[in-house]
Order: structure tokens, then C-alpha cells, then sequence
């Protein structure tokens, strides 16, 4: 049996897919746009103890640190429902340092922990073709990638934990500074009055082409900015890149650029828009608005 919670736009499709798949799956947070899950089979508990005290493995999918700490070691939360020998799986995008510290406090209660956060965005969750970066040990990666499976293709076991959590936050450094690149350069050829899907049809066929040209660029320039991934949880990311790197006396400046470049989005009132909105961030500091 496995339990299930942060039923958000990333974690409402990837519970329906195990679901589908004939789990029994147990439920907390459900609220009206995660109603369907129980209608499709899942069930609904009233405490994310109550979740695990039900379930083998319990999956968090949640917005932030804190978040994952409140639900784990809060009052009432799965923490309280372990016993030894479950596993726990979380999915959130979080800081590695946290990890590390979470995952002692559940192996002392005899428990399995897995960082494991995902790429791939609403669509991968959608279409369960997740990347998932998974850090913990060997045997139980072992355990849980029949599970992961459901919900993700690119499936890799990075380390030992907190190595996920490093994966992802380096992915979110690549995504993140390839978005600024590709919103810069797509203001430039609206600014200087080129034909903009032209230009970006001409750039997918040399070097500068990339998945993130191909489907956000396309966002960019049809102005669809529905997340998706919103601005202000993707600048967090970035923000956990930066504490780490301040922690290990590293300087990523570009890094730093575009989370500056997303504190500016989210103040002109972008956080919650798709994070290739960037460009309508950077049109703004411009005075190149359409």
C-alpha cells in the first residue's frame, strides 16, 4: 500500500497514475481539485499520519523545505505513523542538507528514506515521463523503483541521499539559465523587429537548439504562460542552489543573475505564471513591452 501526499499540480497526475495501476493508495490534503483521486479509487485520510500508518511506502510531493519537515516530524504527521522497515519517498525539490538531516532522523526509527525530486514539469507528470533523480541506498532504490516507474522513464540512482536533492538543484541551475538565455534572446530579435518564430525555427535547426528553445520559446512567443512551472517555486530552487553554494564558498553569478531576475518577475506579479514568463520579466526592465 502506498500513501500520497501534496496533491498539487505535479502530485495530482502522478497519484492518478498509481492509482491506474492497481494500487491501493492513500490520500491526505485532498481538497476539490484533487477530488477526482478518490473518485478513481484512492483513499482519503484526514492526517498525513493516519497515511502512514496505512501505507508501506509514503510519497511526499511538497513545495518547500519546510514543508516536508512540517508534514514529516509535525504534529500528527508520518513520522508518528512509522514503524520500521516502511519507506519513505519524497519527491519535493528540497535543500540536500535537509535531506541528509531527515533521512538520519527516519533511519533511526528503523525507516527507509529516498530523495528522489523530478523534472519534466506538468507534462512529464502528466504523461508519467518524469526524470527522476533518486539519492539513498542501493537496496532500497531497488524497492522503490517499481513504484517510480509509474510515474517517471528516465529513472537514475544519483547516491547516497541527499544526492537527488543535489541532481535536481543542478538541473534547476541548467533550466533556469537556459530559459534568461533563451527569454534574451528572444526579446532581441522582437525588439529589432525580426520575425520572432522565424528566428526561433532558424536557431532549432543549429547549435543553440534545446528543448528548452523548442517548448518554451514556443510558450514565449504564443504568450501561454499557464504553469507549467511557476516562477516563484523555480526561483527557490535557485535559492537553494545559492545557499549551498555560499556554504561551500562557490561563486555561481549567473546563477545568481537569473534568481534576481525571478525576484523581479514575481514583484511585478509573475511568480505564479509558467517560468518561461521570464520574458515578460525581462520586456519589463526593458520598457520593451508589447
Amino acid at each position: 500500500m502506498i500513501g500520497f501526499i501534496g496533491l498539487g499540480v505535479m502530485g495530482r497526475p502522478m497519484a492518478q497514475h498509481l492509482i491506474g495501476t492497481g494500487h491501493q493508495v492513500h490520500l491526505h490534503r485532498v481538497k476539490p481539485a484533487s477530488q477526482f483521486l478518490v473518485d478513481q479509487g484512492g483513499i482519503a485520510a484526514d492526517s498525513a499520519r493516519e497515511v502512514a500508518e496505512k501505507s508501506d511506502i509514503v510519497i511526499l510531493m511538497l513545495p518547500d523545505t519546510p514543508d516536508v519537515e512540517q508534514v514529516l516530524f509535525g504534529s500528527n504527521g508520518v513520522a508518528e505513523g512509522l514503524s520500521a522497515g516502511k519507506l519513505v519517498i519524497d519527491m519535493s525539490s528540497i535543500s540536500p542538507v535537509a535531506t541528509k538531516r531527515f533521512a538520519e532522523r527516519l533511519r533511526n526509527k528503523g525507516v527507509s528514506y529516498l530523495d528522489a525530486p523530478v523534472s519534466g514539469g506538468e507534462l512529464g507528470a502528466r504523461n508519467a515521463a518524469l526524470t527522476i533523480m533518486v539519492g539513498g541506498s542501493e537496496a532500497d532504490f531497488a524497492r522503490a523503483l517499481p513504484v517510480l516507474e509509474k510515474m517517471g522513464k528516465a529513472i537514475t540512482h544519483v547516491g547516497g541521499n541527499g544526492d537527488g536533492q543535489t541532481a535536481k538543484v543542478a538541473n534547476q541551475i541548467i533550466v533556469g539559465l537556459t530559459i534568461n538565455a533563451v527569454a534574451e534572446a528572444l526579446l532581441f530579435a522582437r525588439k529589432a523587429g525580426a520575425d520572432v518564430a522565424k528566428v526561433r525555427a532558424a536557431l532549432m535547426g543549429g547549435f543553440a537548439s534545446s528543448r528548452i528553445l523548442e517548448v518554451h520559446g514556443q510558450r514565449m512567443i504564443e504568450e501561454t504562460f499557464d504553469p507549467g512551472f511557476r516562477i516563484r517555486l523555480h526561483r527557490k530552487d535557485l535559492s537553494l542552489a545559492a545557499d549551498a553554494a555560499k556554504s561551500m564558498d562557490l561563486a555561481l553569478p549567473a546563477t545568481a543573475l537569473t534568481q534576481q531576475l525571478m525576484s523581479a518577475a514575481i514583484g511585478i506579479g509573475l511568480g505564479d505564471k509558467d517560468h518561461s514568463a521570464l520574458i515578460e520579466a525581462l520586456a519589463h526592465l526593458s520598457g520593451a513591452q508589447d
